[in-house]
């Protein structure tokens, strides 16, 4: 079977340069409930990101994406002060002095070394259609890029989700196999606690009482629906897996179902080896939860 996922981590960058212009792109890509973009674009590149928001909404559904745009121009240029900005950091640089004892006065260098107040006079100018162009077309390859991570990582994390609910099937099998001794176990169960109970007291007990009381305890620990849900939950992200596009919130919703089966049916064994093998099945699905997180 193929898949096609997607994964929600990813990073790809792209770079290009033309009569002294120049930019980087760099765009990192974590999990997110859904599709936060995030842009950080020089001055004068602002009216740009109405454009690549949409662009990026168009091939992408879910992540935190981080969209940075570094700009090199040409060598002559000179970098000049921001006057707003050196002024703004400045008063409170002079305030924050003050009202420490003994505070020396802000140095320039440490001024000129803040974001924002050292700027290379052609930034503040809009770029040219060319320039604007040669980014767009950037932003372009750049996320070009990163879907084609994404879907690569996606591959290989439906590798693994593959394999963890090959996992739980075969512990579903287990735990199918070990329902059948559950009647059998709780009649030696209550047996033993009437004897420790009724020891040195000459009290009849009619068998079909003890029938009666087993059959009550066996139909309280009964897992057959649970199995069958986890049979059709198993089912279910196997066509999860095989779909196209983003699946990842359905399959987040899944596993919490998963989850609720595995829960009751710990809470039904009446073996060790079937309580044993609960607990392998609930570590299984919170690998399989762990992993899901990543799923577009």
């Amino acid at each position: 079977m193929t898949s096609t996922l997607a994964s929600m981590t990813g990073f790809a960058q792209s770079e290009g340069e033309r009569d002294g212009f120049g930019f980087l792109w760099e765009l990192r890509s974590v999990n997110g409930r859904g599709l936060d973009l995030r842009f950080r674009l020089p001055p004068g590149f602002d009216a740009l990101e109405p454009g690549l928001r949409e662009a990026a909404a168009k091939v992408l559904r879910r992540g935190a994406i981080t969209a940075s745009l570094t700009i090199r121009r040409a060598r002559g240029a000179r970098p000049e002060p921001d006057p707003e900005a050196l002024e703004h950091v400045l008063a409170l640089a002079l305030a924050l002095a003050h009202r420490i004892p003994g505070g020396s006065p802000p140095r320039a260098e440490a001024l000129l070394a803040l974001p924002g107040v050292l700027r290379w006079a052609s930034e503040r100018e809009p770029p040219d259609e060319a320039e604007t162009q040669l980014v767009t077309a950037g932003f372009a390859t750049a996320l070009t890029g990163l879907t084609a991570m994404r879907g690569a990582e996606g591959a290989r994390l439906a590798s693994l989700l593959g394999a963890i609910l090959a996992e739980i099937a075969a512990l579903h099998a287990e735990a199918a196999a070990l329902a059948d001794t559950q009647p059998d176990a709780l009649r030696t169960r209550l047996a033993e606690q009437l004897d420790t109970l009724l020891r040195g007291r000459d009290i009849p007990l009619p068998a079909e009482r003890l029938a009666q009381e087993v059959a009550l305890l066996a139909t309280r620990a009964d897992i057959r629906e649970e199995l069958d849900r986890i049979a059709s939950h198993l089912a279910a992200a196997h066509a999860l897996l095989a779909e196209t596009g983003a699946v990842g919130r359905r399959f987040d919703f899944l596993v919490q179902e998963f989850q609720r089966e595995a829960n009751t049916l710990c809470s039904k064994a009446a073996t060790t080896a079937l309580s044993a093998c609960g607990l392998r099945l609930k570590a299984a699905i919170e690998q399989l939860r762990e992993q899901v997180q990543n799923v577009e």
